[in-house]
């Protein structure tokens, strides 16, 4: 799978069942896995302030489906 292909997918908490937010960005660690998504809350276009991005660390992941990310976290 390719990084284009999970940037297209939503981002659902299994918890609460909201979106999330979109992937922007993906942390490789030294050995070329996936450390964490990081993904970017709604935001207005002109904003430059990171500080609403969280991570999504590998192991939080329940599932990668076809149109969506489930992952247990809110």
């Amino acid at each position: 799978m390719k990084l284009s292909d999970l940037q297209a997918k939503k981002i659902v908490s299994i918890t609460s069942g909201r979106n999330l937010g979109s992937i922007m960005d993906v942390n490789i660690r030294e050995d070329g896995t996936i450390e964490s998504l990081i993904i970017e809350q709604g935001r207005s276009l002109f904003s430059l302030n990171r500080d609403g991005d969280i991570p999504v660390f590998w192991g939080d992941i329940s599932k990668i489906g076809e149109d969506v990310i489930l992952v247990k976290k809110d």
